[in-house]
């Protein structure tokens, strides 16, 4: 079945941990570009768009010849500035595409081939969102509220994301846990069918999401399915300046 792909790159420049992110450079390359380029070596995608707030990000990403769009400050996520493109792209009579790709703007060394596996996932009717999980190795990310944990079922449909370790090992010291159960960590990649992403921008907060700071608890909360792959490649996020130290045998 041929899917049609539109890959979004949202890219603010006001971050609050590392102003200016996007634009940082990594062995004479901005960090934005790094991740357009990685993009664009996909099998899968029909286009790709940075979509950004500032015209730094914009006016760079276009002198390096690459494809943007300005969208609004007021976006609190990265899928609603997505919704803002995907409606730009729709009034200009552009938005032809089965599949929205939200690829996450500061993992300069993403790996194509994740973004292929992610697309992969829609070949399968009953998938409207897919995202990429990736086995627990070590028991500080087991226990790091940074490391975004999930629970699937036997096919491999979300149960739950969280912050916290789940399941609980009842019985059993911390440091077995990985050795008694198969623990995944979320890989921030999304992708959804058109029409589901513009459902999920009209639902409502749900309890869940505001105690975890997770967005995804609420599409599950609405009753919104979320189907895995899983993935043994390790991403690097640039989340502070200090991260940029795990880049050195990348670059």
């Amino acid at each position: 079945m041929s899917i049609s792909t539109l890959g979004v790159i949202p890219a603010r420049y006001a971050s609050s941990r590392f102003p200016g992110k996007p634009l940082v450079m990594i062995d004479g390359k901005s960090m934005i570009m790094r991740v357009y380029e990685q993009t664009l070596k996909t099998t899968v995608l029909n286009r790709v768009i940075v979509s950004t707030d500032d015209e730094r990000i914009f006016n760079h990403v276009k002198e390096c010849g690459g494809e943007v769009m300005m969208t609004s400050e007021s976006h609190v996520s990265g899928t609603s500035r997505i919704g803002e493109v995907i409606e730009n792209l729709s009034f200009l009579g552009q938005c032809p595409y089965d599949v929205i790709v939200n690829i996450q703007g500061d993992e300069p060394f993403i790996d194509p081939s994740q973004i292929d596996m992610t697309v992969a996932l829609f070949n399968k009717p009953e998938v409207i969102i897919g995202t990429l999980i990736r086995k627990i190795e070590k028991n500080e990310d087991l226990f790091d509220p940074n490391v975004v944990k999930v629970v699937v079922d036997k096919i491999g449909k979300a149960l739950y994301f969280s912050r916290s370790p789940i399941p609980y090992f009842r019985g059993i010291p911390q440091d077995a846990w990985l050795d008694k159960y198969d623990y995944y960590k979320h890989i921030g990649l999304y992708a959804y069918r058109s029409s589901i992403l513009k459902e999920v921008l009209n639902l409502s907060l749900a309890p869940p999401e505001s105690a975890e700071s997770l967005e995804q608890l609420r599409w599950l909360y609405h009753g919104y399915s979320i189907h895995t792959a899983v993935t043994d490649i390790e991403t690097i996020g640039i989340d502070v300046p200090e991260d940029l130290l795990k880049l050195t045998n990348n670059a």
